[in-house]
């Protein structure tokens, strides 16, 4: 049987749609940090992920949620990233690498230059996937995590992608120009 194709949906924060990760996530935080992860989930405002400055989208396969996450206005030119998030039955597919993407192409199609984001000392399958989609640690990633050391924090810089990005613009443009005059 084959897997629905996956649609990307941008979502306020209220949206039915965000229980499942809103409940998740929770469950995930309390489990691995204690009462403080209820704290964790309830620290930002859901204004804060709604654009211009900040974007909660989900991944839905069928309707169904299977993946999400968000960014908010860290700073004037860098997106920091929450809230990411993969339903339980759905891990190890590639959806986080595929939401983190999307992340990416939003915040710099809004303007940001750089994104930062921290992780658990807790959660090493986060760390790995920062590590392996091109973040830089600012911390030392071959010392041990320990719980005292606090959150783990990460940066990439996105004028890459906009760079790409401008640079496609341009060659479509011209190829439309060009087009247009032959």
């Amino acid at each position: 049987m084959s897997t629905p194709p996956v649609e990307v949906r941008r979502v306020a924060l209220d949206d039915p749609l965000t229980e499942p990760l809103v409940r998740e996530l929770t469950e995930e935080y309390v489990t691995r940090y204690g009462p403080g992860g209820r704290q964790e989930m309830a620290r930002y405002s859901a204004a804060e992920f709604t654009p211009p400055h900040g974007l909660l989208l989900l991944l839905l396969e069928g309707g169904t949620p299977v993946a999400g996450g968000a960014f908010r206005r860290y700073d004037e030119s860098t997106a920091e990233v929450k809230r990411m998030w993969t339903h339980s039955a759905h891990r190890r597919r590639g959806l986080a690498r595929r939401v983190l993407a999307e992340l990416e192409a939003a915040a710099a199609a809004a303007g940001y230059r750089r994104i930062h984001l921290t992780t658990g000392p807790r959660q090493p399958e986060a760390k790995g996937l920062y590590l392996a989609t091109g973040y830089t640690p600012l911390f030392d990633p071959a010392a041990d995590p320990a719980p005292a050391l606090g959150p783990l924090p990460f940066e990439k810089d996105l004028t890459a992608h906009l760079a790409a990005h401008a640079t496609a613009h341009l060659a479509a443009h011209a190829t439309a120009h060009l087009t247009a005059h032959h």
